[in-house]
């Protein structure tokens, strides 16, 4: 069997490197064992904001930005889209880096023919837009957050259970917080409506979806300090949130399903989410 999960497309993004939070293992085995033809890179890659505020860089985020830059030279067509957190990358759009294209946005079209707007989201979030000074609080108490985060799942890993993301679980039950995403994602469609698209795909929110809003496909890859998520898109253009919280390795014999079934949703059982909700209208 192949060692790699081959699929037409793949986003992802806030990886937040430069930050304690970001689990660059896992993000460097999802690289390892994925390919495709399309990589898009939504936002967040490197964490310009926390920084500013202290240095903090492992061999392991050398190794993401190394695997990224490989797989650009070998073919693979790499899209960088920045984020808030890496806002300073936007004046190089339009440019090459190595092999490496940065844009602003972009249109996506599926193999079925679909188009998808593809933007990190930022723009519609009003505190970033009107109050950054509020997000860099936020931002500062969710890392905090975060922390705490590790420390529950170190005394998971000791007591012999998986990873499961407390910072998730308690963003969920705030119902402020449910509010804020469920605006986000209405701003993101209508953005798409108006501009006479079938989706769009975004990040920011660090909440992977995928979910119909007005007749339109709004799809979320999610994040890897919290979810460990990726959207992917098969060779018919069906879109896929694949979650990568089991090394490849542990998840082996999951994955043998995958080539078996011909099916995607089987690596997703293999990886499930404890945070993950079903596809719903609205």
């Amino acid at each position: 069997m192949a060692s790699e999960l081959r699929f037409r497309s793949i986003w992802i993004s806030d990886l937040h490197l430069g930050t304690a939070g970001c689990q660059a293992d896992y993000l460097l085995d999802f690289l390892k064992h994925t390919e495709s033809e399309q990589l898009y890179l939504v936002g967040d890659i490197i964490d310009g904001w926390a920084m500013q505020r202290s240095w903090y860089w492992q061999q392991s985020h050398n190794d993401v930005i190394q695997k990224i830059l490989r797989k650009a030279r070998k073919g693979t067509q790499v899209t960088y889209i920045p984020g808030n957190h890496d806002a300073g990358a936007r004046q190089f759009i339009g440019l090459l880096f190595g092999d490496i294209r940065i844009e602003n946005e972009v249109i996506h079209t599926m193999a079925n023919g679909k188009r998808f707007l593809v933007i990190h989201g930022d723009q519609f979030d009003g505190v970033i837009q009107c109050a950054r000074w509020l997000a860099m609080v936020g931002d500062h108490a969710y890392e905090i957050t975060l922390k705490l985060n590790r420390w529950f799942n170190h005394l998971r890993a000791r007591c012999g259970f998986s990873y499961w993301s407390l910072s998730q679980y308690l963003k969920h039950k705030v119902k402020k917080a449910v509010h804020f995403v469920d605006n986000f994602e209405q701003a993101l469609a209508n953005e798409a409506k108006k501009r006479g698209l079938d989706g769009v795909i975004c990040g920011h929110i660090h909440h992977a979806e995928i979910r119909t809003i007005d007749g339109i496909e709004y799809c979320n890859d999610g994040d890897w300090v919290e979810s460990l998520s990726a959207l992917v898109e098969m060779p018919n253009g069906e879109l896929k949130i694949i979650y990568w919280q089991k090394k490849y390795a542990e998840a082996h014999a999951e994955i043998s399903k995958l080539y078996t079934s011909n099916s995607a949703n089987s690596f997703i059982t293999a990886c499930p989410s404890a945070n993950a909700k079903p596809t719903t209208s609205h």
